[in-house]
């Protein structure tokens, strides 16, 4: 019995020391099979940003030893990054592709796509403005603690705390990336160091427990039950987070609003990307990364001109039937944006009856789409205010995906800075587009994949990701839920203003256009609210190519369900259709293009 006790034990020791040696060596080696490198590839990116696991929290609490920390921003984590991005890549390369199975296949094309872009695009590591009116490190910041930190115990409550005490470390590292952009002459347009300044003077000279960072943690604790933090425990926190604001937060922003204050005088006008070092190969490099095509700007620039001008007859058509027929389609849908029947109460009042109407629309539509749509996501979508500290720079909506353990539904913000800008007959567009069946069911439902692995469930392709959500505007029009005129030209004037992204994005980063030229051209062709398009504009300008996506991803969806039609005749299901295009997750146009090729010819054998 001793023997056998014996046996048995050694028998035990040998499996963990193999077990030890295999994970020893998935870690540091190549790992002798490619569903472990996927997954170790997307574990080492998640582990070294903490940010990131606690907006996914996919991790069960536990596991959480990163929630008291913030994101490495430094120049040499920058650089291992982009060594571990070339390694990847190596690695990667380093298995046979053609023994894989069809599955591993897609995976691996997806995988060396992605990777392959990044490592061309570390020569332009620099080219971007960190410090930025739309996303830039001094709003984001704030807004993640504001809204994917969560509290629900004193743990998570601590975190919280220690997490604002890291302000100062965290600007710091940036400071680094904006010291090294000067010194290479990239330097923002004025524009940009203008409203960013105005946003952090804005944000640090209110009293601390009127900030956000106060504010949002106060709503957070008023949901936790006395039993996880009583009043005492409350008033401390509470307390800390005052102070910590008033002696770490507010300091750092100090220090980047004088930085700024010694830039601005450098800025060199409001130019495009073409004004920067090697500026024309960086903008031909974003054009790929967004729209995953090798266009080139001209021919962008010409796609936008072709669709502005069969887009601009239609709208036309509907003014005409509404009386309007002097002017451009831009100044006639601008009478028709300020009409009383299409704009709500400047008021509180006014501002909640546009969140409950957009939540019906958006519930209406997610009854009525059975007939659609097989797959549909388990998760919810609510509707919610663009947070007021960042609304003046923020586009007109955005959406935010769920947290993986089912903690946070979708949100669908709402810019609503001015109630004049929202005009009723353009709501149901939005409303698509953010929401349903755009936004929340393409990533919701990549979010929910199985039997993939987990890069799959997040990795972004803007062109799939926006040409989708475009897509499902004119999907809502075909299926009757923008019967009435006044809607379709919304959803018109919804494509013809990124049929018009084509035109000035190109325009100004690779024809010199200047932004006010490009304000008045938006102006003229979508009558959308000025604060909107110059809004829009400078989103450009801080994003090279990202607004070029939408209806490139979206022509391609098009022409992709027109062909499948053609072949299959009566066989053709749309349901079909859309849960082959999004159950795959994002991906390159190529491979949408491949994948969607391959179901027609299985569906021919059905």
């Amino acid at each position: 019995m001793k023997r056998l006790f014996r046996w048995g034990f050694r028998t035990v020791l040998a499996l963990v020391f193999l077990l030890i040696l295999f994970v020893l060596h998935s870690i540091y080696f190549k790992p002798v099979h490619i569903r472990i490198f996927f997954e170790r590839v997307f574990a080492e990116y998640a582990f070294e940003d903490p940010q990131l696991l606690s907006s996914l929290r996919m991790l069960p609490p536990w596991m959480d030893w990163f929630s008291d920390d913030l994101t490495d921003l430094s120049l040499a984590q920058e650089d291992k990054l982009n060594k571990k991005l070339q390694d990847d890549l190596a690695t990667l390369r380093s298995y046979d592709r053609a023994s894989l199975s069809a599955a591993n296949q897609l995976n691996y094309d997806m995988l060396e796509y992605f990777l392959q872009v990044q490592v061309e695009g570390q020569k332009f590591q620099y080219h971007n403005y960190p410090l930025n009116q739309l996303f830039g490190l001094q709003s984001e910041l704030p807004t993640f603690l504001a809204t994917q930190h969560s509290v629900a115990n004193m743990k998570e409550a601590e975190n919280y705390i220690a997490r604002l005490d890291k302000i100062p470390l965290a600007f710091s590292q940036a400071q680094q990336g904006l010291d090294k952009r000067e010194a290479l002459k990239i330097i923002p347009p004025q524009f940009v160091i203008e409203k960013v300044l105005l946003q952090m003077r804005d944000f640090s000279g209110a009293p601390a427990n009127k900030n956000i960072l106060y504010t949002s943690l106060e709503e957070k604790l008023k949901k936790v039950s006395d039993q996880e933090i009583n009043a005492e425990q409350r008033k401390k926190i509470l307390a800390d987070a005052e102070a910590s604001i008033q002696k770490n937060v507010y300091p750092a922003y100090q220090k980047f609003i004088a930085y700024y204050e010694r830039l601005l005088p450098k800025a060199n006008g409001n130019n495009g990307v073409w004004a920067l070092p090697d500026g024309d190969a960086y903008y031909q490099w974003c054009i790929k990364q967004h729209t995953t095509t090798d266009m080139t700007a001209d021919q962008v620039h010409q796609l936008g001109l072709s669709e502005v001008a069969r887009i601009e007859t239609e709208m036309d058509a509907i003014l005409k039937a509404e009386g309007l027929t002097e002017g451009s389609v831009g100044e006639r849908i601008d009478v028709i944006s300020k009409r009383p029947d299409q704009l709500y109460p400047d008021t509180d009042a006014g501002r909640a009856q546009i969140l409950k109407d957009f939540q019906a629309i958006i519930d209406d539509v997610d009854n009525g789409l059975t007939p659609y749509f097989n797959v549909r996501p388990k998760q919810g979508v609510k509707v919610e205010r663009v947070p007021v500290f960042k609304e003046k720079t923020s586009p007109g909506a955005y959406y935010d995906t769920p947290a993986y353990d089912g903690s946070r539904p979708g949100i669908f913000y709402v810019n609503l800075r001015s109630t004049g800008e929202v005009a009723k007959f353009g709501m149901r567009t939005l409303a698509y587009h953010e929401a349903i069946p755009g936004h929340h069911f393409q990533k919701t439902i990549q979010q929910e994949l199985k039997d993939v692995p987990t890069f799959r469930t997040i990795l972004p392709f803007t062109a799939f990701a926006e040409g989708w959500a475009l897509y499902s505007e004119r999907l809502a029009w075909e299926i009757g839920y923008q019967k009435q005129p006044l809607d379709n030209l919304g959803r018109l004037q919804a494509e013809m203003f990124r049929s018009v992204r084509l035109v000035v994005d190109t325009g100004m980063h690779s024809k010199h256009w200047t932004r006010e030229q490009a304000i008045a051209y938006m102006r003229e062709k979508t009558g959308m609210p000025e604060t909107d398009v110059v809004a829009e504009i400078e989103r450009y300008l801080v994003m090279p190519g990202q607004a070029l996506a939408y209806k490139v991803g979206m022509n391609t969806i098009v022409r992709l369900r027109e062909e499948a039609k053609a072949e299959l005749g009566s066989k053709f299901d749309i349901r079909r259709f859309h849960d082959e295009v999004l159950t795959g997750g994002d991906m390159p146009m190529a491979l949408l293009e491949q994948r969607v090729h391959k179901w027609v010819e299985e569906e021919k054998k059905r």
